[in-house]
């Protein structure tokens, strides 16, 4: 088969080249022969299978995989070793010491109350401590002395605070004093000394307020506790007010 294909191969040349020499004007050897080697010759055979290549380089690493579910739980492991035995606690001595420093504090405590009521005369409650001031002044001049000490006119802003500050002008043994509130800016409006308005609770003594004069703009305590408007202008004794946290 082989050999028909290559004697087929031939024929179709010399053909091919007697066409040239009878439609052309001759051409030397070397003409014809480069005309030939433009005939495309018969596919050769299958050479043998060539060496296996190297390995090529590895490729980009994919995208991570989603979570797996958790694993269930190991077992239990052994019991750790014991630890250092502890000290030795003497509770009983250690209660009985808490307790005389509580009976201390305690009897600290009331000393320090006493001290405050005998010697330097106050009044306190949770949150507040109040002092007499026996200096008679205007109104305007006794919230500038409260002012100077840290505190303003005493505030009664409850039954509680009121009923102090009546039994403690009672027990100074004073019919009245001047209090922190006024209507001083607006008539017939009255506030506390720190400009906060008076709202649930007031302890007006019968008839009162009545600006009598149309003068009465401050407001004294008398020794029942009740209210009554009066001139500022007038001079009188006052008790002052402090916020514990400020002391």
């Amino acid at each position: 088969m082989k050999r028909d294909l290559a004697f087929l191969g031939t024929l179709i040349s010399l053909t091919f080249l007697s066409l040239l020499r009878s439609g052309y004007p001759q051409q030397t050897a070397e003409e014809a022969c480069s005309m030939q080697i433009l005939v495309p010759g018969l596919k050769g055979d299958m050479g043998d299978k060539g060496q296996k290549g190297t390995v090529g380089r590895h490729g980009k690493i994919g995208p991570i995989g989603s979570k797996g579910e958790k694993g269930d739980s190991g077992d239990i492991g052994p019991p750790g070793p014991d630890g250092e035995p502890g000290i030795p606690c003497e509770c009983s001595q250690l209660r009985k010491a808490i307790g005389e420093m509580d009976n201390q504090v305690t009897q600290l405590t009331t000393e320090l109350k006493f001290i405050k009521n005998a010697v330097a005369g106050v009044r306190e409650t949770d949150n507040k401590i109040y002092l007499l001031v026996k200096e008679e002044k205007r109104y305007v001049d006794a919230q500038l002395s409260c002012q100077g000490r840290g505190g303003t006119l005493s505030m009664p802003k409850d039954e509680t605070s009121n009923a102090l500050i009546a039994s403690y002008i009672t027990q100074a043994g004073l019919s009245r004093v001047f209090i922190g509130i006024n209507d001083l800016e607006k008539e017939g409006t009255f506030v506390y000394s720190d400009r906060s308005p008076m709202q649930t609770f007031s302890k007006w003594r019968n008839g009162e307020p009545n600006n009598a004069h149309d003068e009465e703009d401050c407001v004294e305590m008398v020794a029942s506790g009740g209210w009554n408007d009066v001139e500022c202008h007038i001079t009188m004794y006052f008790i002052c007010e402090f916020n514990k946290d400020n002391v």
